[in-house]
């Protein structure tokens, strides 16, 4: 319980109408989770504008509301707080609300297109090894220390974000580790957090059904680094073509790291194989499980990461050599027969690359290379035919399929993958709209030594279809396959 005047801390006010000097016992943004004697706060999102449920909310038991437009009618027993910006408002008061938490914790954000869970993962991995209490917050998952709990959103909103920030505090971690969204930096998720450090990957083509343009989507990216403190660190990836833009307006201590050129920290792939990949890191020679010049850029990242953070160099190599590959990141299987089958995340064309260059340059240029491929409905239209071509231009057969098709319709979202199958390429792509089928499909096509890649949907274990979540194992399936036609 904490008195309104209080939480109200560092809002900017346009107008209070009432007594701050109130007892609240909760906030919130969602009108049916009001409690007794709580503030609301109506926020406009994309699907309905909180403002409507005011009343709603004063009869749910609601003190106080915050609003960007005060009601026609007010109720005399409550206090209105208007704002120009609810959500901002919102993670200003939910850091208050819980004490600040992330003012007492090292909170580290990863944000770019790719790479994020598996550096966010590998990062956690390591500060436990290292002895620390941890927390995660991840597209996966969000983790206290060995208490798991399911991720609804690469990145909670505000009052649940802070509300994990303070259990992570209550149950002794020091740092924390988390995936940073472009959705949630340009909803105000982040608002009120203060981060030890902020973590750039990549950027490539993803989100453009939100952001609308790919400049759109940089600005959200940057506004991430934008908002970090003089007493943070800021981390950037030097190949990337925006990494240096990351940097251009930050008040943080500017960090690079690199694969092809001069930076702060730099990595070298000396060998790259299933097995993993032997790396000279800043002249230290370091051997990893992980797989491809991708996780090359992660380990890094992760390395430079720690360095940041006052570790010492030998023990975080020593300890970055005994990681293991993060959940439907480049996860493969072999048969007895020399069959490999892949599972990865790559959702997007620069990812689905990224994963089919890794097998191109492990290959030995004999082995027949199967891709299952889709794309998730309700999103990012444009980069279906870019998905396809993808496929072609680095695979033997094609399969396209659905991936978690939402609300629309499987079929036609295959159309539009296939707008990017040209006529040369045509002849070795077919398209089967039930996902198990096609990866039972491209394991029929399989002899030894060939290779399976199933994209898309990485750790995921459903498919979303209609509204409905069905059970769904990519690797499963894949798995049970294998052993099917096994020759």
């Amino acid at each position: 319980m904490k008195l309104l005047k209080d939480i109200l801390y560092r809002v900017s006010l346009v107008e209070v109408v009432g007594s701050t000097n109130v007892a609240i016992t909760a906030v919130s943004f969602d009108s049916r989770r009001i409690e007794k004697d709580s503030l609301f706060f109506a926020v406009r999102g994309t699907q309905s504008d909180g403002h409507k449920y005011i009343d709603e909310t004063i009869v749910g038991g609601a003190i106080a509301i915050v609003c960007e437009v005060l009601p026609e009618k007010m109720d005399a027993k409550i206090t209105y707080i208007k704002v120009s910006d609810s959500a901002l408002a919102l993670g200003i008061v939910a850091s208050n609300f819980y004490d600040n938490p992330s003012e007492k914790i090292k909170l580290v954000g990863v944000t770019g297109t790719n790479g994020k869970t598996t550096t966010v993962t590998l990062l956690f991995n390591l500060f436990k090894k290292l002895g620390y209490k941890v927390g995660l917050l991840s597209t996966v998952k969000n983790q206290i220390n060995n208490d798991v709990m399911p991720a609804v959103h690469t990145t909670p909103d505000a009052i649940e974000l802070n509300w994990l920030l303070r259990q992570m505090l209550d149950k002794g971690c020091t740092h924390c580790f988390m995936e940073v969204s472009s959705h949630a930096v340009v909803q105000n998720r982040i608002a009120g957090i203060h981060f030890t450090g902020g973590v750039f990957t990549n950027i490539t083509h993803d989100h453009l059904d939100y952001h609308k343009t790919f400049d759109e989507y940089i600005k959200a990216k940057k506004r991430f680094f934008d908002g970090l403190s003089s007493d943070a660190f800021a981390l950037t990836n030097k190949d990337d073509a925006n990494g240096n833009v990351m940097l251009q307006n930050t008040r943080a201590n500017k960090k690079t790291y690199s694969l092809r050129g001069m930076a702060d920290y730099r990595c070298k792939v000396v060998e790259n194989q299933f097995t993993g990949l032997q790396l000279n890191i800043d002249n230290t020679e370091v051997w990893s499980k992980l797989i491809g010049s991708f996780n090359a850029y992660n380990l890094l990242a992760v390395y430079a990461t720690a360095i940041l953070l006052k570790e010492d160099k030998t023990n975080v190599l020593t300890t970055l050599s005994s990681l293991s590959a993060v959940e439907g990141r480049f996860q493969y299987v072999r048969t007895e027969n020399g069959i490999i089958g892949i599972v990865d995340y790559a959702h997007t064309p620069d990812a689905l690359i990224n994963v089919l260059k890794t097998i191109a340059d492990i290959r030995t240029g004999n082995e027949q290379v199967i891709t299952v491929v889709g794309c998730g409905g309700d999103r990012d239209v444009t980069k279906r035919p870019m998905m396809a071509k993808t496929a072609c231009d680095f695979s033997n057969k094609v399969i396209l399929t659905s991936d978690n098709p939402r609300s629309e319709e499987p079929d036609a979202i295959i159309r539009d993958m296939q707008q990017g199958v040209d006529v040369i390429n045509n002849k070795k792509t077919i398209s089967i709209t039930n996902r198990s089928e096609a990866i039972k499909t491209a394991c029929s096509y399989a002899n030894e030594g060939d290779i399976i890649l199933v994209a898309g949907k990485g750790h995921e274990k459903y498919q979303e279809i209609k509204g409905v979540k069905y059970p769904f194992d990519d690797l499963e399936v894949l798995q049970q396959n294998l052993k099917l036609f096994e020759k």
